[in-house]
Formats: C-alpha cells, structure tokens, sequence
C-alpha cells in the first residue's frame, strides 16, 4: 500500500474576506471550514501524516482547534510561509513519505472518493481540473491574444506528486527567484514530464471572498452533494 505525506495549505489572513481571523476558521454548517477537509483525510489508510502550514499568529489556535476533534492520523501545525509557495516549501522540508498530497484548507466540498482517486491513480503527478466555460483573452488594459480555452484547464486541488522532485523544484524556483499560483505549475516548469489531469467537480470550491460563502452554504444544503460529502 502506498504512503502519502499531506500538506493541508492553511496560511491565509483573511484579507479578501475583510476578516480578522484566517477564513479556514469560518464556521460552515457548526465546523471550522478546515475541519472538514481533516474529517476526510482522516478516513484515508494511505494518509500516514498531516502537516498544517498556517499562520504565526494563529498556530496555537489551528492547534487547539485539531486536538479539539480528536484526529488518529498524526498532525503538525507548523508556521508557514509568507507566500503559498513558501508554504508548501516549508510542509515539504517536513514530510517523511515519498508521496505527497496537497490541498487547501478553504476548499472544504473535495471527497473523500476524490482523494481516493488521486491516489489511487497510476500516474506519479496527479491535479485535478475543469474545463473552462468561458471566453479567455490575454492582455491587461488591451487585448493581446486569443487563448483556446478548449486548451486550458481550470486547475483545482488536491495535487499528488512525488515529495523529492516537488521539493527539488520548490528549491530551483527559490534559486531563480520565481512565483508560482500552484504546484502543478511550478512542477511543470522543472520537469516538463507528465501531469495528468483528472475531471474535478464544480462543487470543489474555494472560499475566498464573502460571495463564496454563500455558495458554499448552498451547496453544503445540496441534498444531492450530501450524499457524497
């Protein structure tokens, strides 16, 4: 059986949501929006570990708050990062399985069965995607170019990939002074091998503005999504 190290990204401040306290600690249906995503993980034989980058301010209560629910798989709560990207980074120096699995503590609708897909996947880099629906252009104040969005791919978490290459090319981005959205990406630019992408769900949303609040209570209602959540 496989054994995967997970880096559950929990580092934002809240910022978009004009909020004083980091959004992964909003309540959605009574639960810290992060604790669902550890109910899940915590289900999982393969998942031997979980590392939480979170914020300095903020460590001891993402502590507190874990050991309030009483996971059995192993968590850390470390400080992350000033970045997304750093971060990752600093879950990757602490994971000890070759496998990693990283996802984002705002995004609470992600399955357990997805997660079991992306391990369970042949390939040793996984994301999950969606088609994009809509007319994409490149450009800022002008138009520059038409993109084929039946080309591009709207990319969400969790990744899979293995921990030393990852790691390798988290340390070369550091080297070259270069930022990155997300893994898959960065992944991409220093190994240019396979990543391949699996069909993800409209309901695997991010929290990020007050808007997506909204819709994630929507959906949290779905009878339709509750039957797999």
């Amino acid at each position: 059986m496989s054994q995967f190290s997970f880096i559950l990204l929990s580092g934002g401040i809240g910022k978009r949501m004009q909020l004083n306290i980091p959004k992964q600690f909003l309540l959605l249906a009574g639960k810290p929006i992060f604790i669902h995503v550890l109910e899940k993980i915590d289900t999982i034989e393969e998942i031997k570990e979980i590392i939480i980058p979170c914020p300095d301010d903020f460590l001891e209560k993402t502590m507190d708050t874990v050991n309030e629910y009483g996971f059995s798989t192993p968590i850390r709560c470390i400080v992350g990062g000033d970045s997304r990207q750093e971060s990752v980074y600093k879950g990757l120096k602490e994971t000890s399985f070759e496998q990693v699995i990283i996802h984002e503590a705002v995004r609470p609708f992600v399955t357990r069965e997805e997660f079991k897909a992306l391990i369970e996947a042949e390939n040793e880099s996984v994301i999950y995607g969606l088609d994009i629906p809509f007319t994409v252009l490149k450009g800022n104040t002008i138009v520059e170019e038409n993109l084929e969005r039946n080309k591009l791919v709207n990319v969400q978490l969790p990744h899979k990939f293995n921990t030393k290459k990852l790691l390798y090319a988290h340390e070369c981005a550091r080297e070259d002074i270069l930022d990155f959205t997300e893994d898959a990406s960065l992944y991409f630019h220093y190994f240019s091998s396979e990543i391949r992408i699996l069909k993800g769900s409209e309901y695997n949303i991010k929290i990020t503005k007050p808007i997506d609040r909204k819709i994630a209570e929507a959906i949290y209602k779905d009878s339709i999504l509750m039957e797999g959540y």
